[in-house]
């Protein structure tokens, strides 16, 4: 292999596709409700089938499963309802067969309460692992330590009678937090990481990447200037209130950082996302995180995860990135395990969710960076509405009726419309319902469609590979008179005009100044078209044009 074809290798991430499968979710072989390996295995093809270049596995561990496998028990095994070792290895030989590489999922800023690590370590104040958790004493009046929260509602802090101490969790109780801030923690942490880098892994996604350190003083956050719901805690749960200075994003973050990439530089063609979480400070995390090639290959953020869909929104989010972050990477998704579909949340009504679905993954697919694209999307599936007693989710079952939780979300894959569970599971009941709705959309009925969703994202990313210019060219916004998105992407000699008319009313864009669209470009299922100096579109549409 040539030097420039290794280092095309290496690079595999940069404007790379990523499709995340929720494994629980994807399919059920052995008629017990849930997903499981062996089910991915037997559903690659359809991955591939994509066009995809990676796909991120949830978490898949020996776990308890109180918040769904992200309560990691054994970090060096995979639960027995997914599988086993065996079935991971054969999964991902046959991925790589087709392909696709493997990113898995690393939850370790905390654990399970019954992963050995935290038994051992409640156990006594004065045993080998007694310091491998945040522990510390009450006050003086038996309350916690100070005044952080969990996400999940209630305080970040849980007695434990053994100890006689409190210990932290920023999620639930049975997570308690490692603490990062012993050595030999992030040298256990990092020696598991290994063990997956010598099976055969290609990369991982690290959950909550910022929380990994607390503030050693244990000091209280102050309150927030401004009360703002975000996707990780929405309006009705008060962890919106704090400004989250001293329980995570600590400056010792960026040491263990680059400890956990000198790890995989030791191998060849590995790669990192990580997931900030971090309000305001979101951006400037993420710069951080990844700036000066020794931390992180990229991140993402919350920024494309909300309701808004509309040209201003795409500007600034995009722009800022540019703007803060000179010399890092970013994965952009509209949806994920932890948030509703965004076909539910940027289609007004049922009738337009196919060609907004379709305009979607067009925009994601023509912004500068990496793009990561969560299962059933590509079927254009809304979020599922279920009743109270079919949640799983302990978020959603903890803030209800004020938050539904993430389970709309996360309901199984349907493979056949006609089949009991749309071909998810042959069990008698799924873990989560499938709505009739979604196997109306199912991929059998979809590959029989050639205007369907599922064909336009297979069209969509082979036109994005046809371009290279929409991996890593430059983006420039431009002005117009009208309320569009307009902007270029430009590498060398090659430069695209893009606009997305992401309203519901006809427009004609006079082309921006400077703008000469030599020929026109077509995008798979839209019909924008330059008429002289105008592109006229029509609602939900897109043109792209060569400029010349």
């Amino acid at each position: 292999m040539s030097s420039a074809s290794k280092v095309a290798e290496a690079d595999w991430w940069r404007g790379a596709v990523i499709y995340q499968v929720y494994p629980r979710s994807f399919q059920d072989t052995d008629a017990n409700g849930l997903g499981d390996i062996k089910g991915i295995t037997r559903r690659l093809p359809h991955i591939a089938s994509l066009g995809v270049d990676a796909i991120w596995l949830a978490p898949f561990f020996t776990s308890p499963m109180a918040d769904m496998g992200y309560d990691v028990a054994d970090y060096c095994d995979v639960d027995p309802i997914f599988g086993t070792l065996a079935d991971f290895d054969e999964m991902m030989t046959s991925a790589h067969a087709l392909g696709i590489k493997v990113i898995i999922d690393q939850v370790i800023s905390h654990t399970s309460d019954r992963h050995p690590w935290f038994v051992e370590s409640r156990a006594s104040r004065d045993n080998p692992k007694a310091d491998w958790y945040v522990w510390a004493d009450p006050k003086p009046d038996g309350t916690a330590p100070n005044n952080w929260l969990s996400i999940f509602g209630g305080p970040g802090w849980e007695w434990d009678g053994v100890r006689r101490q409190y210990y932290q969790h920023n999620f639930l109780t049975s997570q308690p937090d490692l603490n990062f801030h012993n050595s030999e923690v992030q040298d256990a942490l990092l020696a598991t990481v290994k063990f997956w880098l010598d099976r055969g892994v290609d990369g991982f996604r690290l959950d909550t990447v910022n929380y990994y350190f607390c503030d050693k003083q244990l000091r209280d956050n102050p309150p927030a200037t401004t009360v703002i719901g975000g996707l990780d805690a929405p309006e009705s749960n008060p962890y919106g209130m704090q400004n989250h200075l001293y329980d995570k994003t600590q400056p010792e973050n960026i040491d263990f950082l680059k400890r956990f990439r000198a790890l995989l530089d030791q191998y060849e063609g590995r790669a990192t996302v990580g997931e900030v979480g971090d309000g305001a400070r979101s951006l400037q995390t993420v710069a951080a995180y990844t700036s000066g090639g020794d931390k992180l290959h990229m991140c993402y953020t919350f920024d494309l995860l909300g309701p808004d869909f509309t040209p201003a929104h795409f500007r600034r989010c995009v722009g800022d990135f540019q703007e803060n972050v000179a010399d890092g990477w970013v994965c952009w998704a509209f949806s994920n395990h932890d948030v509703n579909r965004h076909v539910s949340r940027f289609a007004e009504t049922e009738a337009e969710q196919p060609r907004v679905a379709k305009l979607a993954i067009s925009l994601l697919s023509t912004l500068r960076g990496s793009i990561c694209l969560y299962q059933g999307e590509e079927l254009g599936l809304p979020e599922a509405e279920l009743s109270f007693e079919d949640l799983r989710d302990p978020y959603g079952i903890r803030f209800w009726p004020a938050f539904k939780g993430r389970d709309g979300c996360r309901t199984p894959m349907p493979w056949e419309g006609s089949r009991a569970h749309a071909g998810f599971t042959t069990a008698e009941k799924s873990w989560l319902p499938v709505p009739y709705q979604h196997a109306a959309l199912a991929v059998d009925k979809q590959e029989a469609d050639p205007q369907s969703v599922l064909h336009h994202y297979r069209q969509t990313l082979a036109f994005r590979k046809q371009h290279p210019v929409l991996l890593d060219g430059d983006m420039t916004f431009l002005d117009t008179k009208e309320d569009v998105l307009a902007f270029t992407r430009s590498k060398g000699d090659a430069t695209l005009f893009f606009v997305f008319n992401l309203s519901r009313e006809p427009v004609k864009v006079t082309l921006p100044e400077g703008v000469k669209v030599a020929k026109v470009v077509p995008m798979p299922g839209f019909e924008g078209s330059d008429v002289g100096e105008l592109v006229t579109l029509a609602a939900l549409d897109v043109f792209c044009g060569q400029v010349g």
